[in-house]
């Protein structure tokens, strides 16, 4: 089977074999607001927001047909809680994102992120959450008809670039976003990302995928380094010499990335394409449960 055709039936089971995370999710969904999540106090967040343009996946019961009479398009009335409950996730499309270690005995970390977002997104559906992509740009939905855009975006998930940094555009008013990506490119980028997701309260949670390889650096001798798009290369003689160096730079990037993250108020978690993706599902969901207020 073909990582394209595996894809969905990957992410729908990484999302049915974790009971807890089911558990959570149904609880969610039977005790709050419609795309509520994790609300904590009785009347908050009930006062109106905003009209809002129905979608495929919205229920007929939150059409205002007030509003909605006065056009020729039907208007969703948001109170100020719903608004803040979308859900936005970039997958970094990078040509890095492509990396499989040499022995290939586990998939590379663009499948990875991409079964994991899609498995997040089931279950935030589930729980009737609002869920969208920052890239490509595809609002947030609800319902069967958004999971199949969000499986359609990311199915054909590409970029030429060597690495990925997020997208300079719009964030939900309010709500939350994931980035997944493994953040190998200058971190600059991703530093405004979060400075301007913060002073819109915004709030979400990084997760770094990285392949085992990246994370042992296990290579001695002659050793040729070339970036996934070709554009990039490094010869040495000695690649067990650049070991150490390489580690201390990668636990310098991961404590800054757990520094920005933290300024920003989200949270960072590193995880290993080797290991269960459950293990990275079931953090990226109680994380944002506990940034929902």
């Amino acid at each position: 089977m073909s990582e394209r055709k595996a894809l969905r039936p990957a992410a729908e089971g990484l999302a049915t074999t974790l009971p807890p995370l089911m558990a959570a999710a149904e609880r969610l969904a039977a005790s709050v607001l419609t795309g509520g999540h994790g609300r904590s106090r009785a009347g908050r967040g009930e006062e109106f927001w905003q009209f809002r343009p129905a979608t495929a996946g919205d229920a007929m019961r939150r059409i205002d047909w007030r509003r909605s009479a006065r056009s020729d398009q039907s208007f969703v009335r948001e109170t100020e809680w719903q608004s803040a409950q979308s859900v936005m996730i970039w997958v970094d499309p990078s040509q890095a994102m492509g990396f499989a270690g040499a022995l290939a005995q586990h998939p590379p970390k663009s499948y990875v992120a991409r079964v994991l977002a899609l498995a997040l997104s089931i279950l935030l559906l589930r729980g009737d959450e609002r869920v969208g992509l920052l890239e490509p740009e595809l609002p947030p939905g609800a319902g069967p008809v958004q999971r199949a855009r969000l499986f359609a975006a990311l199915e054909g998930l590409s970029s030429e670039a060597d690495y990925g940094t997020p997208p300079a555009g719009p964030l939900p008013a309010r709500g939350r976003v994931v980035l997944i990506s493994d953040f190998f490119a200058d971190p600059a980028p991703l530093q405004a990302f979060l400075e301007r997701a913060a002073g819109q309260g915004v709030r979400g949670a990084l997760v770094q995928l990285l392949d085992p390889v990246e994370q042992a650096f296990p290579f001695a001798g002659r050793t040729r380094f070339e970036s996934m798009s070709g554009a990039l290369r490094h010869e040495t003689l000695q690649a067990n010499d650049l070991r150490g160096v390489y580690l201390a730079r990668l636990e310098e990037r991961q404590a800054l990335l757990g520094s920005l993250a933290g300024s920003a108020g989200w949270q960072f978690h590193a995880h290993s394409t080797g290991a269960p993706a459950a293990a990275a599902l079931l953090w990226l969901y109680r994380a944002l449960e506990q940034g929902a207020g």
